[in-house]
């Protein structure tokens, strides 16, 4: 069997996030920033993103709500 000796072991950091590049309008970016209230670029992004998945979320659960009929408690 061979051995590695001598090689450095390679280790990864598990940290829930991946490195990216884009190629982005850089008055789009600053229009979000602003309107966004973020400090950063990649907060920017991150907070965008979070704000379609949670669109999401709110589409999906009005599509399941639809022809539940909800009677008002003041009868």
């Amino acid at each position: 069997m061979a051995t590695l000796t001598g090689r450095k072991k390679i280790t990864r950091r598990v940290s829930g996030k991946v490195s990216k590049t884009y190629r982005l309008t850089p008055a789009k970016l600053a229009a979000a920033q602003r309107i966004l209230g973020a400090a950063t670029a990649t907060e920017t992004i991150e907070t965008a993103l979070d704000m379609v998945v949670f669109r999401q979320e709110l589409l999906n659960g009005t599509r399941a709500l639809l022809g539940v009929h909800i009677e008002s408690s003041e009868a």
